[in-house]
């Protein structure tokens, strides 16, 4: 089913159903050998989600080999690793040059305000759906996980007026900021997209950081790839168009409407960030779209 304009979704559905799926590749990323990354709380959590295809992922009980080196599941294991690496190394960074106020923005299941090292004084807020943020938020608790840091929550869908949702939580747009969009701009329309890099901006002092990826071709590849990406994830039982959730249209390029916009950019592509890590990139048909993502950095000047 096609994407709407009020559409809202949980864990085990729409948009959320891929975080659920990220999830699930972090889990299975956090214990390969030389890993990347640890995230203790992405097994649990997607267990608690209860989709069988992800939770026999993490299991261990789904076949992940491939003959043909096209894997689906454990490509974008690969992928997430790197990308969820990124992101980390974006915060850690951010908070040794002085930053102690974090959004992180379309949250889904992310962990970081509960496995990241924050520094004493550090407010992290995490913004997305209610279904959503009630859900990690309760079961986290069951588990008897909490933040290392102040944690604030905002739930509110990011076509809504989230900005005032963020500062009615406490957020203060006088103190640089770490923005995270990872995973995020194909789910938006295009027009929502620069209305959120727009907010951002109007909410972001000096010193302020974003991190975020994109494909130049505004998701078009992705889309089209996505076909053959649901199809292997239908033989394993997960009934989701992947294409079906991505707006279509042409969209401004990040790096040129943020730099407009004050913003002192760095980007790589994703190539080049596995090599960053001491990864080889994947060269399958499977990988092409995902092959021109690119990963981006910025300082508010």
């Amino acid at each position: 089913m096609s994407r709407s304009d009020a559409d809202s979704w949980d864990l085990a559905t729409s948009v959320g159903t891929t975080a659920t799926m990220v999830a699930a590749a972090r889990a299975v990323a956090s214990r390969d050998e030389n890993a990347l990354i640890d995230d203790p709380f992405a097994a649990p959590l997607v267990r608690a989600v209860g989709i069988d295809v992800f939770t026999k992922m993490v299991d261990g009980d789904l076949d992940m080999a491939a003959t043909d080196g096209a894997d689906t599941a454990r490509i974008m294991t690969d992928v997430m690793a790197v990308r969820t690496r990124f992101f980390d190394d974006f915060f850690i960074e951010a908070a040794s040059a002085g930053v102690r106020q974090a959004v992180i923005l379309a949250s889904g299941l992310d962990s970081r305000s509960y496995r990241l090292d924050w520094p004493a004084g550090t407010v992290v807020y995490e913004i997305d759906q209610p279904k959503v943020i009630e859900f990690k938020t309760e079961t986290l608790a069951e588990l008897g996980a909490s933040p290392t840091t102040e944690l604030r929550t905002v739930s509110i869908d990011l076509r809504e007026d989230w900005p005032a949702a963020l500062r009615a939580n406490g957020f203060d747009d006088t103190k640089p900021t770490a923005w995270s969009a990872e995973g995020l701009l194909v789910y938006l329309p295009p027009e929502a997209q620069d209305r959120l890099f727009d907010n951002i901006t109007a909410l972001s002092a000096p010193g302020s950081r974003i991190a975020t990826e994109y494909h130049p071709d505004g998701g078009a590849g992705l889309a089209a790839r996505s076909k053959a990406i649901s199809s292997q994830w239908q033989d394993r039982g997960l009934d989701l168009n992947m294409a079906d959730l991505f707006y279509p249209g042409d969209r401004n390029p990040v790096i040129g409407y943020l730099e407009q916009q004050g913003w002192q950019v760095s980007a790589r592509a994703r190539e080049e960030m596995f090599a960053v890590y001491g990864r080889h990139f994947p060269d399958t048909d499977l990988t092409i779209s995902l092959r021109n993502s690119v990963s981006v950095t910025a300082i508010r000047k």
